[in-house]
């Protein structure tokens, strides 16, 4: 495991390029991140702080991006999404003026700090709406690409990082272009999952293995998801589990079955993720407590899939 956070790679690609490239400027609403004090010391022209006023930055990056410059909004992932969508919605959305919107914590990255800082409703909202891309990040080599790739993009790009370290899954000069990536092949059925979440799908996959079940795991890294490529990399499989870290409603599992049934594909699903009969979680002792709370640590996503499987057979 990588002692960097996601956080600290996606602004070290983004020193390294606005050092070359002077239309790219960092508006901050947070109260400080180490991975940005270089960036406000050696390029203080092309960083703004706004204080805590996350509705302001998005307003400040739309004027920016208007006048032709790549701005990147950055905050708290629950404040800079959910507390700005009608800026959003009108500036992004609707008028179509591309910016990065850089949110920390996504799920619950922020485990230590109680509902208002875990954010388990963002993709349901955002991809609701046109011109956003949502790019939900699994390892410290994804949010390096995506970095890259942000400085480009023709929508708005919602970025959703993890608080903590995780252990890397995919290999360095990875591309991240098809918006899903196979991380293991399975021929009984696939886990489909996006973030975090993507390391407790390889451990569930490693863990059916040893009762001769080949589930393999799908990483969805990017939302709206590629239709074709989606329907194509499941269509030999018996059945598919979605895994998010998010409540079920709106989130990745109803966007996988959205798309199953617009494209007429028959085939057996079960979702895993967030219950609304559970509601917010107070329950503290880290994160892995929470997951608990709500069945999607290990333990509890492998009963989960191990009971879908059994029904599913008989």
């Amino acid at each position: 495991m990588s002692n960097m956070t996601q956080r600290d790679v996606f602004w070290n690609k983004i020193y390294d390029l606005a050092k070359k490239d002077r239309n790219i400027v960092v508006v901050s609403a947070d109260m400080g991140a180490p991975a940005l004090d270089k960036f406000r010391v050696d390029l203080p022209e092309q960083f703004v702080n706004v204080g805590i006023a996350e509705q302001n930055a998005i307003l400040i990056a739309t004027g920016l991006a208007m006048t032709g410059k790549h701005p990147f909004v950055y905050a708290i992932a629950p404040f800079v999404t959910l507390r700005c969508l009608e800026q959003i919605r009108v500036e992004n959305s609707i008028m179509n003026i591309p910016i990065t919107i850089v949110g920390v914590g996504a799920g619950f990255g922020y485990d230590d700090s109680g509902p208002t800082h875990h954010l388990i409703e963002d993709i349901a909202i955002l991809r609701a709406m046109p011109n956003i891309v949502i790019n939900s990040i699994s390892d410290n080599v994804m949010a390096g690409a995506v970095a890259e790739k942000s400085c480009s993009m023709p929508v708005t790009n919602y970025v959703r990082l993890d608080r903590l370290p995780s252990r890397d899954i995919y290999d360095e000069g990875t591309k991240f272009n098809e918006g899903l990536a196979v991380l293991q092949k399975g021929n009984d059925g696939y886990i489909l999952t996006t973030g975090d979440m993507a390391n407790t799908a390889l451990d569930v996959a490693r863990k059916l293995k040893r009762n001769n079940l080949s589930v393999g795991v799908v990483d969805i890294y990017s939302i709206p998801i590629n239709e074709s490529l989606l329907t194509q990399t499941i269509e030999q499989v018996k059945f598919i589990v979605t895994l998010e870290e998010h409540f079920l409603p709106g989130g990745l599992g109803s966007a996988v079955c959205e798309i199953l049934a617009d494209a007429n594909v028959s085939i057996p699903v079960k979702r895993i993720g967030l219950s609304l009969k559970k509601g917010y979680c107070y329950e503290y002792g880290g994160r892995e407590e929470i997951r608990k709370y709500y069945g999607i640590d290990t333990d509890g996503v492998l009963k989960q899939l191990k009971d879908f499987i059994s029904a599913y057979d008989t």
